[in-house]
């Protein structure tokens, strides 16, 4: 499924698994300690190979850590892309914490970072919504408002983005908010 700007710029939905998706860059869900996980993580440098591990070693190095909010970027290794972008999305408190606006930042920021560098193409999982429980179906509504607002600027370089879901429940929830 997909929802098309004005401008002829997209945002697709599929099920599958973000490491066999061809763009210029692949989000991963990341912890602030860039230590690697479990989930899409975990799934992302163990397809990536160890370069991922290397680079995130040398970025720690040099800032400690990465702030919720924010991103990172590294080679992609043996994925499919070009960059992966370490995004650290909120761990859910219940949603009186600032926990949308945070959410919302990591997805700024990956497009932002995607402009930084001319990309045509970003793949995003669902930020925070497995180990950080964030309730997928809120997720889903800022993640596709973030952006779809971002690919009806004018001028961007972005032309498509691709939101890569695991399973059929968050599939359905970033359906029910795609733009009609």
């Amino acid at each position: 499924m997909e929802w098309r700007a004005e401008n002829g710029n997209r945002l697709r939905l599929m099920r599958g698994d973000i490491t066999r998706v061809p763009a210029d860059a692949i989000v991963n869900a990341a912890n602030s300690a860039l230590a690697g996980g479990g989930g899409v993580d975990g799934a992302i440098h163990r397809a990536a190979g160890p370069v991922l591990r290397r680079e995130l070693d040398q970025i720690r190095a040099g800032i400690g850590h990465c702030p919720t909010g924010s991103a990172v970027v590294t080679t992609a290794g043996a994925l499919p892309a070009r960059f992966v972008f370490h995004a650290v999305g909120p761990i859910y408190c219940g949603g009186a914490h600032g926990e949308a606006e945070l959410l919302a930042a990591c997805y700024r920021k990956c497009l932002e970072l995607a402009e930084e560098r001319e990309l045509a193409v970003i793949a995003f999982p669902s930020i925070s919504t497995g180990a950080y429980g964030y309730p997928v179906e809120e997720a889903a509504g800022i993640a596709i408002e973030e952006v779809r607002r971002h690919l009806e600027r004018p001028g961007i370089h972005l032309r498509e983005a691709v939101f890569v879901l695991f399973d059929q429940a968050a599939y359905d929830a970033y359906l029910a908010c795609l733009p009609r």
